[in-house]
């Protein structure tokens, strides 16, 4: 009797022994997915610190610091001058398009006003894409004002630990005086190459076919619908 009972005893204890080993496991997966979403918000945060810091470095003549936000091979896509690759390049456009010296020259109002971001960071926490809405308001002092309408579809990357603009794509909605505003533009005047991508040539061509105000155009976004999961597309017209 003795004997038997030691004998189911030792069976009870192999039978349950896998079981810590399974909740182990289920530990260890449970660490690795808060670990992943930690790192996803993570990216997120800094995705949009990374926007942010590029607008208002832009906003007052910091090139040096605005091209330090990208990688080595990063590049600039804004309206329809074209795409321009590297830090260099993405110096050198933007200084020239806002008056070809380091800082704002005298008089000049340049605020990238940068709004609604819309971020996802990739599954393995090591790249990122953010939508964003662009308000510009834009000029030079007793000379001229402009209203600028977009939207950016954006890409970043974190490389050796860092976060850092893959691409900048601003889809120029429309450029207007100030004192005309967008209900009296032209079709098709509200967007054109810039002074600046004439002088100064882009690595390489636009990589869309702009449609301007009065027209419409949907930027295609870069993830689907966040309830429904479908692609979002703009409406057949």
């Amino acid at each position: 009797m003795k004997r038997a009972m030691i004998a189911l005893a030792g069976a009870g204890l192999l039978a349950a022994m896998p079981a810590p080993v399974l909740a182990q496991g289920n530990v260890d997966a449970e660490i690795a997915a808060l670990t992943l979403r930690v790192q996803k918000l993570e990216g997120a945060r800094a995705v949009k610190k990374l926007q942010r810091a590029f607008a208002y470095y832009v906003d007052r003549g910091l090139w040096d610091d605005a091209a330090d936000l990208f990688a080595d091979n990063g590049t600039i896509e804004i309206g329809a001058d074209g795409v321009y690759v590297g830090k260099k390049r993405v110096h050198d456009y933007l200084e020239k398009l806002h008056g070809g010296q380091d800082g704002l020259i005298y008089g000049q109002l340049n605020e990238w006003v940068t709004l609604q971001p819309l971020v996802d960071v990739a599954a393995d926490g090591r790249s990122a894409k953010a939508r964003w809405r662009d308000l510009g308001m834009l000029g030079q002092y007793h000379k001229h004002a402009e209203w600028r309408d977009g939207i950016y579809e954006n890409e970043y990357v974190k490389e050796d630990g860092v976060w850092k603009i893959k691409s900048v794509h601003l889809y120029v909605n429309f450029v207007t005086p100030v004192e005309k505003g967008w209900a009296r533009l032209k079709p098709g005047e509200g967007l054109a190459p810039s002074e600046t991508s004439k002088a100064m040539p882009p690595d390489r061509p636009s990589t869309v076919k702009y449609k301007v105000f009065p027209d419409t155009q949907i930027p295609a976004f870069h993830g689907p619908n966040p309830v429904s999961g479908r692609n979002v597309t703009e409406t057949a017209r």
